[in-house]
Protein backbone atom coordinates (compact mmCIF):
# COMPACT_ATOMS: atom_id res chain seq x y z
CA UNK A 1 0.00 0.00 0.00
CA UNK A 2 1.27 3.31 -0.95
CA UNK A 3 2.13 5.93 1.79
CA UNK A 4 0.21 8.85 2.40
CA UNK A 5 3.00 10.76 1.19
CA UNK A 6 3.22 8.62 -1.86
CA UNK A 7 -0.11 8.89 -2.67
CA UNK A 8 -0.28 12.58 -2.49
CA UNK A 9 2.47 13.29 -4.89
CA UNK A 10 0.68 10.25 -7.19
CA UNK A 11 -2.30 12.45 -7.27
CA UNK A 12 -1.08 15.34 -8.10
CA UNK A 13 0.85 14.24 -11.07
CA UNK A 14 -2.51 12.61 -11.83
CA UNK A 15 -4.27 15.85 -11.78
CA UNK A 16 -1.55 17.65 -13.46
CA UNK A 17 -1.45 15.37 -16.57
CA UNK A 18 -5.07 15.47 -16.88
CA UNK A 19 -4.68 19.36 -17.40
CA UNK A 20 -1.97 19.32 -19.53
CA UNK A 21 -3.61 16.60 -22.12
CA UNK A 22 -6.78 18.12 -21.73
CA UNK A 23 -8.31 19.64 -24.61
CA UNK A 24 -9.80 23.04 -22.69
CA UNK A 25 -9.29 24.02 -19.52
CA UNK A 26 -11.01 21.78 -17.01
CA UNK A 27 -11.89 23.32 -13.89
CA UNK A 28 -11.67 22.25 -10.85
CA UNK A 29 -15.56 20.82 -10.06
CA UNK A 30 -14.71 18.63 -13.57
CA UNK A 31 -11.04 17.61 -12.24
CA UNK A 32 -12.95 15.95 -9.02
CA UNK A 33 -15.50 14.19 -11.04
CA UNK A 34 -13.08 12.95 -13.50
CA UNK A 35 -10.16 11.28 -10.78
CA UNK A 36 -13.05 10.56 -7.98
CA UNK A 37 -10.68 12.90 -5.40
CA UNK A 38 -12.61 14.44 -2.44
CA UNK A 39 -13.73 17.95 -3.17
CA UNK A 40 -10.75 18.96 -0.12
CA UNK A 41 -8.15 17.06 -2.20
CA UNK A 42 -8.20 18.03 -4.96
CA UNK A 43 -8.51 21.91 -4.46
CA UNK A 44 -5.57 21.47 -1.69
CA UNK A 45 -3.54 19.69 -4.61
CA UNK A 46 -4.56 21.81 -7.32
CA UNK A 47 -3.26 24.87 -5.53
CA UNK A 48 0.16 23.24 -4.27
CA UNK A 49 0.58 22.84 -8.02
CA UNK A 50 0.01 26.83 -8.66
CA UNK A 51 2.23 27.49 -6.01
CA UNK A 52 4.68 25.71 -7.39
CA UNK A 53 3.57 27.11 -11.14
CA UNK A 54 3.30 23.84 -12.89
CA UNK A 55 -0.34 24.93 -13.05
CA UNK A 56 -2.38 28.39 -13.40
CA UNK A 57 -5.75 29.03 -12.74
CA UNK A 58 -7.67 30.64 -15.26
CA UNK A 59 -9.90 34.01 -14.88
CA UNK A 60 -12.96 31.56 -16.18
CA UNK A 61 -12.27 29.06 -12.94
CA UNK A 62 -10.20 26.51 -15.64
CA UNK A 63 -6.99 24.88 -14.96
CA UNK A 64 -3.82 25.82 -17.61
CA UNK A 65 0.19 24.24 -17.75
CA UNK A 66 1.72 26.60 -15.03
CA UNK A 67 4.88 28.91 -16.31
CA UNK A 68 7.23 26.29 -15.72
CA UNK A 69 5.94 24.84 -19.03
CA UNK A 70 6.09 27.85 -20.69
CA UNK A 71 9.48 28.88 -19.92
CA UNK A 72 10.76 24.97 -21.27
CA UNK A 73 8.81 25.39 -24.15
CA UNK A 74 10.68 28.60 -25.01
CA UNK A 75 13.87 27.21 -23.93
CA UNK A 76 13.40 24.34 -26.42
CA UNK A 77 12.42 27.09 -28.64
CA UNK A 78 15.68 28.60 -28.33
CA UNK A 79 17.75 25.67 -28.60
CA UNK A 80 15.68 25.09 -32.23
CA UNK A 81 16.74 28.38 -33.46
CA UNK A 82 20.26 27.69 -32.27
CA UNK A 83 20.54 24.86 -34.28
CA UNK A 84 18.97 25.64 -37.68
CA UNK A 85 21.05 28.93 -37.37
CA UNK A 86 24.16 26.28 -36.63
CA UNK A 87 23.27 23.92 -39.38
CA UNK A 88 24.49 25.66 -42.44
CA UNK A 89 27.82 26.28 -40.42
CA UNK A 90 27.92 23.03 -39.04
CA UNK A 91 27.65 21.42 -42.83
CA UNK A 92 30.78 23.45 -44.11
CA UNK A 93 32.92 23.03 -41.77
CA UNK A 94 32.79 18.86 -41.64
CA UNK A 95 32.77 19.69 -45.23
CA UNK A 96 36.02 21.11 -44.79
CA UNK A 97 37.81 18.77 -42.38
CA UNK A 98 35.88 15.44 -43.27
CA UNK A 99 35.50 15.13 -39.11
CA UNK A 100 32.26 15.30 -37.24
CA UNK A 101 30.73 18.23 -35.89
CA UNK A 102 28.70 19.08 -33.11
CA UNK A 103 27.16 21.43 -30.96
CA UNK A 104 26.91 21.14 -26.87
CA UNK A 105 24.94 24.17 -24.87
CA UNK A 106 25.19 24.08 -21.09
CA UNK A 107 22.96 22.25 -18.90
CA UNK A 108 23.70 22.73 -15.01
CA UNK A 109 26.71 20.47 -14.42
CA UNK A 110 26.67 19.05 -18.00
CA UNK A 111 26.69 19.02 -21.44
CA UNK A 112 24.02 19.05 -23.95
CA UNK A 113 25.07 17.87 -27.79
CA UNK A 114 21.81 18.84 -29.75
CA UNK A 115 23.01 18.48 -33.26
CA UNK A 116 25.61 16.93 -35.11
CA UNK A 117 27.31 16.56 -38.67
CA UNK A 118 28.37 12.97 -39.65
CA UNK A 119 32.22 12.86 -40.66
CA UNK A 120 32.47 11.87 -44.30
CA UNK A 121 35.19 9.28 -43.35
CA UNK A 122 34.15 5.57 -42.64
CA UNK A 123 36.68 5.59 -39.35
CA UNK A 124 35.52 8.24 -36.96
CA UNK A 125 31.62 9.06 -37.02
CA UNK A 126 29.14 8.29 -33.98
CA UNK A 127 26.25 9.67 -33.24
CA UNK A 128 26.98 11.68 -29.72
CA UNK A 129 23.61 13.59 -29.61
CA UNK A 130 21.98 12.80 -26.48
CA UNK A 131 25.04 11.05 -25.16
CA UNK A 132 25.76 11.92 -21.76
CA UNK A 133 29.83 12.33 -21.05
CA UNK A 134 31.62 13.29 -17.93
CA UNK A 135 32.60 17.35 -19.35
CA UNK A 136 36.03 17.44 -17.80
CA UNK A 137 37.08 14.55 -20.66
CA UNK A 138 35.49 16.40 -23.66
CA UNK A 139 36.74 19.66 -25.62
CA UNK A 140 33.17 20.98 -25.40
CA UNK A 141 32.87 20.35 -21.50
CA UNK A 142 36.08 22.29 -21.12
CA UNK A 143 35.46 24.85 -23.44
CA UNK A 144 31.94 25.30 -21.26
CA UNK A 145 33.84 25.34 -18.32
CA UNK A 146 36.61 27.44 -19.01
CA UNK A 147 34.17 30.32 -19.83
CA UNK A 148 32.07 29.69 -16.41
CA UNK A 149 28.49 28.11 -18.47
CA UNK A 150 28.26 24.81 -16.38
CA UNK A 151 28.70 24.30 -12.95
CA UNK A 152 31.96 23.11 -11.27
CA UNK A 153 31.77 19.46 -11.10
CA UNK A 154 31.15 18.01 -6.97
CA UNK A 155 33.81 15.46 -5.77
CA UNK A 156 36.70 13.88 -7.74
CA UNK A 157 37.07 13.83 -11.60
CA UNK A 158 36.66 10.43 -13.35
CA UNK A 159 39.85 8.93 -14.96
CA UNK A 160 38.58 7.28 -18.45
CA UNK A 161 42.15 6.78 -19.76
CA UNK A 162 45.60 7.70 -18.63
CA UNK A 163 45.48 11.17 -19.86
CA UNK A 164 42.14 12.01 -18.19
CA UNK A 165 42.51 15.42 -16.37
CA UNK A 166 42.51 14.01 -12.78
CA UNK A 167 41.53 16.81 -10.28
CA UNK A 168 39.50 20.07 -10.84
CA UNK A 169 42.49 21.55 -10.01
CA UNK A 170 44.49 20.79 -13.32
CA UNK A 171 41.53 21.37 -15.29
CA UNK A 172 40.63 25.04 -13.78
CA UNK A 173 44.91 24.92 -14.68
CA UNK A 174 43.52 24.82 -18.34
CA UNK A 175 40.63 27.84 -18.70
CA UNK A 176 43.30 30.91 -19.23
CA UNK A 177 44.60 29.42 -21.95
CA UNK A 178 41.44 28.23 -23.68
CA UNK A 179 40.00 31.24 -23.37
CA UNK A 180 43.18 33.38 -24.54
CA UNK A 181 43.77 31.32 -27.73
CA UNK A 182 39.66 30.66 -28.65
CA UNK A 183 39.92 27.01 -28.32
CA UNK A 184 39.76 23.82 -26.38
CA UNK A 185 41.35 20.05 -27.13
CA UNK A 186 41.24 16.68 -25.86
CA UNK A 187 43.76 14.20 -26.62
CA UNK A 188 42.34 10.61 -25.72
CA UNK A 189 41.01 11.82 -22.68
CA UNK A 190 37.21 10.30 -23.16
CA UNK A 191 38.54 7.29 -24.94
CA UNK A 192 42.23 6.08 -26.03
CA UNK A 193 41.95 6.99 -29.96
CA UNK A 194 39.44 10.02 -29.91
CA UNK A 195 40.56 13.61 -30.28
CA UNK A 196 38.22 16.83 -29.99
CA UNK A 197 38.51 20.42 -30.66
CA UNK A 198 35.97 23.08 -29.48
CA UNK A 199 35.45 26.94 -29.72
CA UNK A 200 32.49 28.96 -28.25
CA UNK A 201 29.58 30.53 -30.03
CA UNK A 202 29.14 34.33 -28.32
CA UNK A 203 26.28 36.45 -28.69
CA UNK A 204 26.49 39.45 -26.92
CA UNK A 205 29.65 38.81 -25.06
CA UNK A 206 27.78 35.46 -23.38
CA UNK A 207 29.27 32.24 -24.60
CA UNK A 208 26.01 30.18 -25.76
CA UNK A 209 26.94 27.28 -26.95
CA UNK A 210 30.30 25.38 -27.96
CA UNK A 211 31.32 24.05 -31.65
CA UNK A 212 32.85 20.82 -31.99
CA UNK A 213 34.96 18.33 -34.15
CA UNK A 214 36.02 15.28 -33.22
CA UNK A 215 38.01 12.39 -35.19
CA UNK A 216 40.77 10.09 -34.53
CA UNK A 217 44.08 10.59 -32.92
CA UNK A 218 45.89 9.73 -36.16
CA UNK A 219 44.26 12.67 -38.36
CA UNK A 220 43.79 15.13 -35.57
CA UNK A 221 45.76 15.26 -32.65
CA UNK A 222 49.43 16.51 -34.45
CA UNK A 223 47.87 19.31 -35.63
CA UNK A 224 44.96 20.97 -33.39
CA UNK A 225 46.65 24.11 -33.53
CA UNK A 226 45.43 24.26 -37.01
CA UNK A 227 42.17 22.62 -36.46
CA UNK A 228 41.65 24.67 -33.73
CA UNK A 229 41.91 28.02 -35.72
CA UNK A 230 39.39 26.46 -38.36
CA UNK A 231 37.15 25.73 -35.30
CA UNK A 232 37.26 28.74 -34.44
CA UNK A 233 36.36 31.04 -37.29
CA UNK A 234 33.23 28.36 -38.36
CA UNK A 235 32.24 29.24 -34.41
CA UNK A 236 32.87 33.39 -34.92
CA UNK A 237 30.91 32.58 -37.89
CA UNK A 238 28.31 31.32 -36.23
CA UNK A 239 28.28 34.05 -33.50
CA UNK A 240 28.04 36.77 -35.90
CA UNK A 241 25.05 35.06 -37.71
CA UNK A 242 23.58 34.98 -34.23
CA UNK A 243 24.23 38.35 -33.25
CA UNK A 244 22.41 39.52 -36.58
CA UNK A 245 19.63 37.32 -35.74
CA UNK A 246 19.33 38.78 -31.99
CA UNK A 247 19.89 42.16 -32.81
CA UNK A 248 16.98 41.60 -35.41
CA UNK A 249 14.39 40.07 -32.54
CA UNK A 250 15.69 43.07 -30.28
CA UNK A 251 14.75 45.68 -33.22
CA UNK A 252 11.29 44.05 -34.34
CA UNK A 253 10.55 43.85 -30.30
CA UNK A 254 11.14 47.60 -29.72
Amino acid sequence: MASSGTQAIDRAADLLRRVVQHEGRPTAAELTVQTGYARSTTARLLSALERNHLLRREAGGGWAPGAVFEQYAAQWDVRGRLVRAATPVMEALSEETGETINLGVGMGGTVVQVAQVDSTYLLGSRDWVGVDLPPHTSSLGKLLYAHGVIDPPEGPLERLTARTVGSWAELAGEFEQIRARGWASTVDELEVGLTGVAAPVIVDGRVVAGLGLSGPSTRLAHRIPAVGAVVAAHAADLSARLSTTARKVRHDAG
